[in-house]
């Protein structure tokens, strides 16, 4: 939850020893952390919000020949009095390691002043949790009559200053936050550096402060479409928020990386980052180091780096690179050669000439894959088809006289831009891992690891082995198995076919339909072999690209008029509306304080009432920032109303941790007072007396792997749930009655991997079904084969019998050819008997179809039985169906039928038929359901709907909500079963 004062952390760098000016070593000169009112003045503002919002810092020990802390003063008086040998810096931050930082390159005196330069850190504690420096560097006049030490200027005309005549010292000013707000604190600094250009040398301790103090006053937006607009003159200043609770703040140019490196090699480097390898940045630009490093983490969101993240390695820490675990660092293009010949096992990416190669001897044992070839290609065509320069956009139009109307048109073109990318690359994480949720249990948290590499392709099994062994893949499946609706599941829910979007509701195992049969056949790039074709989504819309030069992001390319995959989704940045800040004014003492919150709430009160009555989105946003507003004032009721309200709004940003210390730190006659109101004694009641779970939800993975012991019925149930077979108990009961029939009930681990291997290598022949297109003209789009029966003799001809969930059909052999034989619902009878034949008499299987005279006959022989079982079983779940409004039916039917296959491939026993038959669950039952529903209902309801449908067992339904749309919609009823 983002923190009042988490900007505002200013650290000020200086050289010692200016008597000799060849060696200069950067120091801390001051530092200025919030809050910057004394504790007698900010008794004005409140004493009890004193400690709330503030986060844990590490204390920094004053020792000696340290800098001293300034604290801030009043408007008159003495300093006021920091307490003794301790100052608070923001945790994860060093005071001896961050000269060195600030000066990466070293201290270089210049005998005329330099431009001035930024550049980015990222400050990790030994927790993993990071903070973010912004640091500028620029260029004073060294006077001969100054000497500057230990943070105070002092007039010392009888100590000459060896060189100083003409010599211009360099300072730095870092602003350290808890959030990367890269170009909003670039411009905030170089805000200040113009005015510390103006300043004399005493003057520029008190601008910092004045500088470092309107930053804390600054809140960091809540998650959403509402950036706050802070004046810094000359520039405004704009804080952007994060899109959702689950992203990070993005507060950089995303187009960055696409400048410097052409599309390959943006996909070499994001394979290096998902297979964690030992990864270094090269530069002759500090900057460049953070914001594409940055980037890259950006590109992979929701996937995580988990492993150290240095972007900026001074002169001083190169010995970092010869660490042994994987790691993203950066160094200067200087060190280039010194870094490859010492250090083995890196990748070196050289941002300045757009290249990736490997250190010495490192060849061997650096292999790096390819991505996925299709979802490669997509992603190059996307991004060639980018506009990454602003140029080309406004080449037609006038020029701006006003700075802050240009910089806001070029704000809004990266943030089209921006959304762009993270669409470009999002789809490529989801082109590349869609298909890990097939291969998931969730009740058992299984990922079965060796199913989903078998539906890769051959050449991306390289690519896959090294990226499912890493922490980051790690983390993604334990988002997956938690059923987060991050980034990465949101878009595989906006991009999934129909079909997928159709499976993803069944309970019956999956297989191709028609239409995916189809398009694997007019598809110029089809590969005969499933596999491949699975590894690669949208195989029909790809084409091989023609790559393009290095500068073909020059191009102007209408990305609205592009069509086929290759081409950017022309998806909209969503809006975002901007919130002034009031101006801040001084001195900084608790009245002006007081003041400045007084106008922001005001203000925030303002703009509620401007709303659109429907506008919730907005009003949430600003009941957060008014309710941090009275807080900082002291009002704590009135902030508990506004998070109270919050809560009704959008609870998705309602800030439970902050509300809790709220309520912790009333005086017992506050809370009392709060008590007496209803709605804020339920919202007490919510953040404090509601148990919450005390241990860490379990978020463990588990690779599926075959069991190696007897398995009574419980551990059965939980091994077939595991491999992703079934789901539902009573159907697991049912397969391991058949399984043990005759025998003691336990299943040994040899016949559970017989029955694990049928029912693959059933469902791999399934998925290499290819219909001839005669054929697929007389089945529904959405229709798939499920049991092709051997070569047999009937009386429609020769052929194969085919089982799809509606109908069974006759593919003839010789010229290939369709002959329907019946839709389940037109199933009049079925039976199996014997013809004679010769001497000897032949299974034949029977079926009489109601719209025909003639009744079906075909020469099963072996297969008779199983077949009997297997249409009857499909005839009573059409049936069933049919009579109950329910199409679950249907599908359960043909998971039943399925199993008997399996069970049967397993045994090939005398007893194999009879131990299917304990799967024949919907023929016994049609027999003894009665009608379950009037005669009014059936003949107006479209159909029911079954709430526990994928579930394990029956779940209860407590509550059902109908929320009408515009159209009518059909009626429709819920299954319902009582806790």
């Amino acid at each position: 939850m983002p923190s009042w004062s988490a900007l505002g952390h200013i650290i000020v760098a200086q050289k010692k020893g200016v008597r000799n000016l060849s060696a200069l070593d950067p120091e801390v000169l001051s530092v200025f952390v919030p809050p910057f009112v004394s504790k007698e003045d900010s008794l004005m503002a409140g004493a009890n919000c004193s400690t709330l919002g503030k986060t844990r810092r590490r204390s920094f020990r004053k020792k000696r020949e340290k800098p001293r802390p300034e604290q801030w003063k009043g408007p008159s008086g003495p300093p006021r009095v920091p307490e003794p040998e301790d100052v608070t810096v923001p945790g994860g931050v060093d005071l001896l390691a961050l000269p060195q930082l600030c000066f990466p390159g070293g201290v270089c005196m210049a005998t005329e002043p330099k431009e001035d330069r930024v550049h980015f850190l990222v400050l990790t504690d030994i927790c993993g949790n990071r903070t973010y420096g912004v640091v500028a560097q620029y260029y004073r006049p060294l006077h001969d009559e100054y000497c500057f030490y230990n943070g105070k200027t002092h007039w010392e005309p009888s100590r000459p200053v060896m060189g100083a005549a003409g010599c211009f010292l360099p300072f730095a000013v870092c602003v350290v936050s808890r959030f990367p707000y890269y170009n909003s604190l670039k411009d905030c600094l170089s805000c200040l550096l113009t005015h510390l250009k103006l300043c004399k040398d005493f003057e520029v301790d008190n601008a910092i402060k004045d500088f470092a103090a309107k930053l804390s006053l600054i809140p960091s937006p809540p998650p959403g479409p509402l950036h706050l607009v802070f004046n810094m003159k000359p520039l405004q200043i704009v804080f952007p928020a994060r899109a959702d609770p689950e992203s990070p703040v993005l507060d950089l140019d995303l187009h960055l990386p696409l400048l410097c490196f052409r599309p390959e090699k943006v996909l070499q480097i994001l394979t290096c980052i998902l297979m964690e390898q030992r990864i270094v940045f090269f530069s002759s630009d500090w900057a460049l180091l953070t914001l594409v490093a940055e980037c890259f983490m950006a590109y992979l969101h929701p996937l995580q780096w988990q492993h150290p993240f240095v972007p900026i390695l001074s002169d001083q820490m190169l010995d970092f690179v010869m660490a042994p675990t994987s790691f993203l660092m950066g160094c200067h293009l200087d060190h280039f050669e010194e870094v490859s010949k010492e250090a083995d096992g890196l990748v070196l990416i050289n941002i300045d000439h757009g290249s990736v190669t490997y250190s010495k001897s490192a060849n061997n044992s650096v292999d790096i894959p390819d991505v996925p070839l299709l979802a490669a290609q997509t992603f190059i065509q996307r991004v060639q088809s980018l506009q990454l320069h602003h140029e080309l956009h406004t080449a037609h139009l006038c020029s701006s006289t006003d700075l802050n109307e240009g910089r806001a048109h070029r704000r809004a073109w990266q943030q089209k831009l921006n959304c762009q990318i993270q669409q470009t690359t999002l789809q490529l994480l989801v082109s590349v891992f869609r298909d890990v949720k097939n291969h998931l249990n969730y009740e058992h948290r299984v990922f079965n690891s060796e199913e989903f590499l078998k539906t890769r392709a051959p050449g991306d099994h390289q690519f896959y082995k090294q990226v499912l062994d890493t922490y980051m893949f790690h983390s993604f499946l334990k988002a997956r198995l938690s059923r987060r609706m991050d980034a990465f599941a949101q878009m595989d829910l906006d991009t999934q076919s129909e079909e997928d979007r159709i499976n993803g509701m069944l309970i019956s195992p999956r297989r191709p339909t028609v239409e995916k049969i189809a398009s694997r056949k007019s598809s110029p790039l089809h590969i005969p072999h499933r596999r491949m074709v699975v590894s690669m989504p949208d195989l029909q819309d790809i084409a091989t690209p023609e790559l393009a030069p290095r500068n073909s992001s020059l191009r102007l390319t209408d990305t609205a008029g592009c069509r086929g995959s290759g081409a950017v989704l022309n998806v909209p940045p969503k809006s975002t509306y901007m919130f002034k800040i009031p101006e801040i004014h001084f001195p900084l003492v608790g009245q002006c304080v007081q003041a400045y919150h007084a106008d922001l709430a005001a203000l925030l009160t303002k703009a509620m009432g401007l709303l659109a009555p429907d506008n919730s989105l907005l009003l949430a946003r600003y009941f957060y920032l008014r309710g941090l507003v009275h807080l900082m004032q002291g009002q704590l009721l009135n902030a508990l109303l506004d998070f109270q309200n919050l809560y009704k709004t959008d609870i998705g940003i309602f800030p439970a941790d902050l509300v809790k210390r709220t309520v912790e730190s009333m005086s017992a006659p506050e809370r009392a007072q709060a008590e007496r109101a209803p709605e804020l004694m339920r919202l007490i009641s919510e953040v404090l007396d509601k148990p919450h779970e005390a241990s860490k939800p379990d978020d463990h993975v588990k690779n599926f792997e075959l069991p190696k012991k007897h398995m009574q019925l419980g551990d059965f149930v939980k091994r077939v749930q595991e491999s992703g077979i079934v789901r539902d108990a009573s159907t697991i009961h049912r397969l391991f009655e058949a399984l043990t029939v005759g025998q003691q009930k336990q299943i040994d681990p040899e016949t559970f991997k017989d029955f694990y291997n049928c029912w693959k290598e059933t469902e791999a022949e399934a998925q290499e079904v290819s219909l001839p297109w005669l054929v697929m003209e007389h089945l529904d789009k959405s229709e798939c084969v499920y049991k092709l029966s051997s070569s047999v003799k009937t009386n429609l001809g020769v052929g194969k019998i085919a089982m799809t969930q509606k109908r069974l059909f006759l593919l003839t052999e010789g010229r290939p050819g369709y002959v329907e034989i019946s839709t389940f619902r037109n199933i009049e009878e079925v039976r199996n008997t014997t013809i004679a034949f010769l001497l000897r008499r032949i299974p034949t299987l029977k079926i009489k179809v109601a719209s025909k005279k003639e009744v079906f006959e075909a020469n099963l022989k072996t297969e008779c039985d199983l077949w009997h079982l297997m249409v009857k079983e499909m005839w009573a779940g059409k049936k069933l169906a049919d009579d109950h409004k329910d199409p679950q039916y249907v599908q359960q039917a043909l998971t039943n039928v399925l199993l008997m296959d399996a069970v049967v491939g397993t045994l090939q026993s005398p007893g194999a038929i009879y131990a299917a038959s304990k799967l024949s669950y919907f023929d016994k039952m049609r027999h003894e359901l009665p009608m379950a529903l009037p005669k009014t209902t059936l003949e107006t309801l479209k159909h029911k709907i079954n709430p526990s449908a994928g579930e394990t067992l029956p779940q209860a339904v407590d509550v059902l909500l109908y929320t009408p749309g515009e159209a009518p919609l059909p009626p429709l009823a819920a299954s319902f079963q009582t806790t």
